[in-house]
This record gives structure tokens, C-alpha cells and sequence, in this order.
């Protein structure tokens, strides 16, 4: 029996801030961001969207009737969540209205939570073919303004389904995970953002890969000849061609110059939303399924999935037949053709917007944000949602 991805959804904000624009504000060289980091585009989250929401419009635009009634399992990933307690899973699930005969839960360890749930959800559905997963991987990356980290924040969520018989992807039973306890990148329970060692944490994620795929190749006895492409976790685009490269160098001419472009086209989405934590591997994925036109039935495709802390998952698999008739790729562009450009001092006041923390009541206005699914304010410590 397959066990794979059968539909792939995403969602970002409609705002977003020009990086050059960005750059020029900072009295920094446009290039750092644009090639030093590969970023062109920043999502901007007004106030009335938080990765509850997020989600639920990802989740939304693939999900039919039949498909809500078969989830039984909803498995959110993220290090951005609303409560401590309870999981945005179940937020997620009402929205939807989905099956209420299912479990819902919330993962977290960086930005591996979304590739944990996938591996939860391929036992799942080992032992229960007829039912479906829906993975949610939906953050927030917030640095503040003038920080060193704030040409890598960004916005948005990816819905993944799992099913038995995948239209789009099989997951291959063979991967390979590492972890150890580094202090690369962390936010304490006390912190609105993280604290990073970003040296590091970029040695680190390399030193992760380069460790999985070692035990990848010994394991199943592939090579780089083997895939078509290999998709990257990618704080910011540039991120995941240092690592690649550290291995490429062996192989072929011809496999370097198809894994070197088809990583460029895996990187185009993630250039125009900027870091999504959680969801940056599976937008990679994403976005080389729906913008290179070779791809084809039975090519393998590698993921890497990394999340600082750390833990560190190479994973496989196999494009399926008729795979392409099941891609989002209109509505994604025109999602991204609907978004608007805000300066630089619109962003900085969007991203200083903020709920109240002393438990006192506030209701936003939602008819400025095109989005089906908003966040609709707070009252008595409880968050309200919208569904246009």
C-alpha cells in the first residue's frame, strides 16, 4: 500500500514589504538581502491574521467534503502558537468543520514539527487506510525591527493531506534523523522572539545534512544520480545551497547542473514569503512541483528538514502519475498576484499591531483583510475567528 502526500495547500498574507525597499530603509546594500540571503520579498501578517488562521486558509483551499469527513487526525507544527495549553489543531478543526470523531494535537521542535507529523501520520494510515492526515505547518518568524534577524522573518502555512494512494507524492519508508541538544536558535516562554546564533546555526544545518544523508546513502545505497531534485528546510534561500553543495561536488556534471536548478526553482516561492519555519521545507516542495515542467512520474525527490534545537530528517519520495492535475498552481499565483506592496514605515507599523497580554478585550476589524478566514479579536482571554 502507498502512503503519501495526496494534496498540498499554502497560504500567505496579502501584505509584503519589498526587500530592496527594506534594505534601503536600513542603510544596508540591497544585494545582502537580495543575493547574500536569496530573499526579494517579505510576507508582512497584518493584525487580524496568527498562525491559527493561517492555517485554516491553507487548509481550506484543498479540502472537500469527503476529505473533511475521512480526517481523523490533525497534526499541527509549529513554534509560533496561540496557547500553551491548548493546541491550534482544535481551532484549526472547528473552522473546518471537520469530522469531530478525530484526534487533534499541536507539535513542536522548531522547524521540524510538520515533518514529525508526517511520520506520525504515515503509521496512522499503515493502520488506517481509510482514513486521511491533515499536517498543518503554520508560523509566524518575528526578529523585530532593526534586528539582525529581520530580513529573515516571514509568514505563512502549509496544509499537507495524507492518505493511502497519494495523487501527488509516495513517501518512501527509508529515512534517515539525527538529533543532539545545540543552543543554535531557541525562544524561552518569556521571549515574543527568538534568540539566535546565526553562525552557528548556519554551521549546524549544515553539519546536520551532511550527517543524514551520509546515513541516507549507507542505508539505502543511492546516490545523488538517484533524485531529481532534493527540497530544503530554508530560513532564507541561500540557506540550503550552502549545504547541497557540500556534497555535490562528486557527482556527475549533469546531475550537479539538474540538482543545482532544480533547487534554484524549489527556492521561488520561499524568495517571495520569506522564512515560514515549520512550513519552509514543505513550501520548497511546493513550489518546485508547480514551477518545473520536467519533473515526471517516478522521479524521486530528497527533502531535508532541520529544526534548531536540533533535529535533522532526510526523507524520500516518489512523484506519482497524473501528478501535476493536482497541484494549486493558479490559485497560488493568483494569491500571490492579489498581494500588495506596503513601504517600509506601513510595515513598521503593521508588525508593532499586537494583541493585548493583560487579558483586556479587543476586536479587530477584518474587512481590510481578503482572506475567508480571519482572527476577529480577544475577549475574556478567549480568541474569536471569522469565516467570510
Amino acid at each position: 500500500m502507498k502512503i503519501g502526500i495526496d494534496k498540498l495547500g499554502f497560504y500567505a498574507p496579502h501584505l509584503y514589504v519589498d526587500m530592496n525597499d527594506l534594505a534601503e530603509a536600513r542603510g544596508i546594500d540591497p544585494g545582502k538581502f537580495t543575493i547574500g540571503l536569496g530573499q526579494d520579498e517579505m510576507a508582512v501578517p497584518p493584525i487580524t491574521q496568527d498562525p491559527v488562521s493561517l492555517a485554516a486558509n491553507a487548509a481550506e483551499q484543498i479540502l472537500d467534503r469527503e476529505d473533511k469527513d475521512a480526517i481523523d487526525l490533525v497534526i499541527f507544527g509549529t513554534e509560533s502558537g496561540v496557547d500553551h495549553s491548548k493546541s491550534a489543531a482544535v481551532y484549526v478543526h472547528q473552522l473546518l468543520g471537520l469530522n469531530p470523531k478525530a484526534r487533534s494535537v499541536e507539535m513542536k521542535q522548531a522547524c521540524y514539527g510538520a515533518t514529525a507529523g508526517i511520520q506520525m501520520a504515515k503509521g496512522h494510515i499503515a493502520l488506517h487506510p481509510d482514513k486521511k492526515v491533515l499536517i498543518l505547518a503554520s508560523d509566524i518568524a518575528r526578529y523585530g525591527l532593526n534586528t539582525p534577524g529581520e530580513s529573515t522573518q516571514g509568514a505563512g502555512a502549509v496544509a499537507i493531506l495524507v492518505s493511502a494512494e497519494p495523487r501527488l507524492l509516495e513517501l518512501e519508508s527509508e529515512s534517515t534523523y539525527y538529533t543532539e541538544d545545540i543552543m543554535d536558535f531557541w525562544r524561552p516562554v518569556y521571549s515574543s522572539t527568538a534568540f539566535v546564533d546565526g553562525k552557528y546555526s548556519n554551521e549546524q544545518y549544515i553539519a546536520f545534512f551532511q550527517k543524514v544523508w551520509k546515513d541516507y546513502q549507507e542505508q539505502t545505497g543511492r546516490s545523488l544520480e538517484d533524485f531529481a531534485a532534493i527540497a530544503f528546510h530554508l530560513p532564507y534561500t541561500k540557506m540550503g545551497w550552502k549545504a547541497l553543495r557540500t556534497v555535490i561536488e562528486d557527482a556527475p556534471e549533469a546531475v550537479q547542473e539538474r540538482l543545482k536548478n532544480n533547487y534554484q526553482i524549489s527556492t521561488k516561492y520561499n524568495r517571495n514569503v520569506g522564512n515560514i519555519y515549520t512550513g519552509s521545507l514543505y513550501l520548497s516542495l511546493i513550489s518546485l512541483l508547480e514551477n518545473q515542467d520536467d519533473l515526471k512520474e517516478g522521479d524521486t525527490i530528497g527533502l531535508y528538514s532541520y529544526g534548531s534545537g536540533a533535529v535533522g530528517e532526510f526523507l524520500s519520495g516518489k512523484l506519482q502519475n497524473g501528478f501535476k492535475k493536482h497541484l494549486q498552481t493558479a490559485s497560488h499565483q493568483a494569491m500571490f498576484d492579489n498581494r500588495e506592496c506596503i513601504s517600509v514605515a506601513a510595515y513598521e507599523k503593521v508588525f508593532e499591531e499586537a494583541l493585548p497580554t493583560d487579558g483586556s478585550e479587543k476586536q479587530l476589524n477584518v474587512d481590510e483583510d481578503p482572506a475567508k478566514i480571519c482572527l476577529a479579536g480577544v475577549k475574556d482571554h478567549i480568541r474569536s475567528y471569522a469565516v467570510k
